[in-house]
């Protein structure tokens, strides 16, 4: 297999990452897994296990006869998609069934999963250690060039709220309101550039929406709403999270789609430097618009950061070449299209090498999201100390 110098291609990084005129990044579920959140593996048991009476019985029927896409383990997201085609075919009536699921059970199991993947979340949430999800917060808050700072997430927990909020910086979703923030389309149209809010604050878009959305029904439609998830805990409401084929078809004025269109709007605009962390590249909606942006944009560049190599081996197996596109595993990287495993000698670096590479397992440390902070935090020219000092207590 290839070589390639590992120092040559970090020092480049660093480079990007220093002088990008603009600079993104998408948050995929390894992000959050790295601050002890539970991914869609173990949420997949998790929810097993709360699950109780019928509705148990239920899940692990789908669990062993729903068929996954792409033939890998079948997982909560594949088990929902199916229990919402049930429910479109049946329309939520009791007296239509498909595959033996009628159209009321497969609403009231909707329910119960996504009320057990809730309580889950939220336990996992109040434990979770928030600092480094901060840090990397403060960091990009510091960042003084003049371009918006824009953050696309599949993740529907609220670490990403709770750290800037923790910070005090401000930002924006496209919610609307105070009693019960709506969504609103036009704040994140791009026709309307003066509506959008200041530069300065962070712009959030969470692609598979959150455990603080409710779908709401106001005059026979309904619209999805952002609330205090304890105000609501009692209510019947349905939480919005891992939308099916249905919402992205038909929701032109709901956050899925408009985020949607915003990504293939900010990566098709210019010069970027776009980073991926903890994201499996799962979603083929997604997908489509980063590679299609790729071909089309030559000042776009991404950076992907791949937690495991078989990811890095399954990329280049399953998608396009592209020259403006890198790719980095632990002990494997794509660089211009090839594979190529990473050749490194200590002895020659200059300045340390600490906050990339682990000396004793010879790995790239970067694609733990906790490591890429630590790396973009100690390559800012601020210490961490600097960076915190004001928000704390």
């Amino acid at each position: 297999m290839k070589k390639v110098d590992l120092n040559k291609e970090i020092k480049e990084l660093k480079n990007q990452i220093a002088f990008s005129k603009n600079i993104g990044f998408f948050l995929g579920a390894g992000t959050s897994c790295a601050l002890g959140i539970p991914n869609v593996a173990q949420l997949t048991s998790k929810v097993s296990e709360a699950l109780n009476g019928d509705e148990k019985v239920s899940y692990n029927e789908l669990k062993e006869n729903v068929t996954s896409p792409d033939d890998s383990e079948v997982n909560i997201e594949h088990i929902l998609n199916h229990i919402r085609l049930v429910r479109e075919l049946t329309n939520d009536n009791n007296d239509k069934a498909y595959q033996n699921l009628n159209g009321d059970v497969a609403k009231t199991l909707d329910r119960e999963i996504c009320k057990s993947i809730s309580e889950i979340i939220t336990k996992k949430e109040e434990e979770a250690d928030l600092k480094n999800s901060t840090k990397f917060f403060a960091w990009l808050n510091q960042l003084s060039r003049d371009f918006t700072k824009e953050i696309f997430t599949t993740n529907y927990d609220l670490i990403i709220e709770k750290s800037l909020e923790r910070i005090m910086t401000p930002y924006f979703d496209g919610f609307i309101g105070s009693n019960e923030p709506f969504f609103f389309y036009e704040s994140i149209d791009n026709s309307n550039h003066r509506e959008l809010p200041p530069k300065s604050w962070i712009r959030l878009w969470k692609m598979h929406g959150s455990l603080n959305w409710f779908w709401k029904e106001v005059q026979n439609s309904n619209r999805i709403i952002r609330v205090n998830k304890k105000s609501i805990e009692s209510d019947e409401k349905e939480t919005v999270i891992f939308p099916s084929r249905k919402k992205y078809d038909l929701s032109r004025k709901q956050p899925f789609i408009a985020y949607f269109d915003r990504l293939k709007n900010y990566l098709q605009s210019g010069e970027l430097l776009f980073l991926f962390s903890g994201y499996s590249f799962s979603d083929q909606h997604i997908n489509e618009i980063v590679f299609n942006s790729l071909r089309q944009n030559n000042r776009l560049f991404a950076v992907i950061l791949f937690f495991k190599d078989e990811e890095v081996e399954a990329f280049i197996e399953n998608s396009p070449d592209f020259l403006n596109l890198n790719v980095f595993g632990p002990t494997k990287c794509i660089l211009k299209g090839e594979i190529a495993e990473y050749e490194f000698n200590e002895d020659s670096v200059i300045g340390g090498f600490e906050d990339f590479w682990n000396s004793e397992n010879k790995k790239l440390k970067i694609c733990d999201f906790n490591h890429l902070v630590d790396f973009l935090v100690q390559n800012s020219g601020k210490s961490e100390k600097q960076l915190l000092h004001r928000y704390e207590d």
